[in-house]
């Protein structure tokens, strides 16, 4: 079967997934808050995103993959837990770590894949639900449960970087993987390639985490905004 190609009829057909949903979740937001069917939505979307996950466990486990590489260091499998969590206990604390962190590292991972199993393998599926489930987590919480980013979360959600990154650097040193490419580039290509070499590319990346950070805070703002105005007009 032919390797995952970026770019390709599959990785467009999950990019154009990620944005149905999300749009949907903004489309639908007013509905969703009636009675029972925000937690049961939110219920919906933790359930999928911890599904993947086990799924993916019991694949190591019949297959025999169970390695250093296996462990759930990389940014994107701990936002997921954390937006699992965030969804069933409605946690503001998560909510301004993930609504950064997992918004921003989903998104470049669906832009950039290191992948290399195509549609329909299992990991393929993997890959794009458990990605765009970690955004939906973070529109659902913002649409339609109302919380926001705000300018003194920022700082916090940068500090959380840092501290995540603490066991995949270790684990990296000992064992020569590359939780959260820490150690070097992906092999496959990404936005990391428009950077220097290691280790100047993490010092680069610093105030790129801001940067964005900040552009994602306005983005939500300026939409606050308009929708106010179109309100009071």
């Amino acid at each position: 079967m032919q390797s995952f190609t970026a770019f390709s009829a599959a990785h467009w057909a999950a990019i154009i997934a990620c944005v149905f949903v999300c749009a949907g979740i903004v489309m639908y937001r007013r509905q969703l808050r009636i009675g029972s069917r925000s937690r049961i939505a939110a219920g919906i979307i933790a359930a999928m995103l911890a599904g993947l996950e086990t799924a993916l466990y019991i694949s190591y486990t019949i297959q025999g993959e169970w390695t250093v590489w296996s462990l759930p260091f990389e940014l994107c499998t701990m936002t997921l837990w954390m937006s699992v969590i965030m969804l069933l206990t409605r946690s503001r604390m998560l909510y301004n770590v993930v609504v950064y962190l997992g918004t921003l590292g989903a998104l470049q991972a669906m832009l950039t894949p290191d992948l290399v199993e195509n549609f329909p393998q299992f990991r393929y599926f993997h890959f794009f639900l458990g990605h765009i489930g970690i955004i939906a987590a973070s529109v659902y919480m913002t649409a339609v449960e109302r919380m926001r980013p705000t300018l003194r979360s920022l700082p916090i959600a940068v500090l959380a970087l840092h501290l995540l990154a603490i066991p995949g650097a270790i684990i990296n040193t000992i064992a020569g993987t590359n939780y959260m490419f820490l150690a070097r580039k992906p092999e496959g290509g990404s936005l990391l390639d428009i950077l220097g070499p290691w280790p100047w590319y993490l010092l680069e990346l610093e105030p790129i985490v801001w940067v964005m950070c900040a552009i994602l805070l306005g983005i939500v703002t300026l939409v606050d905004r308009i929708a106010w105005r179109r309100k009071h007009v």
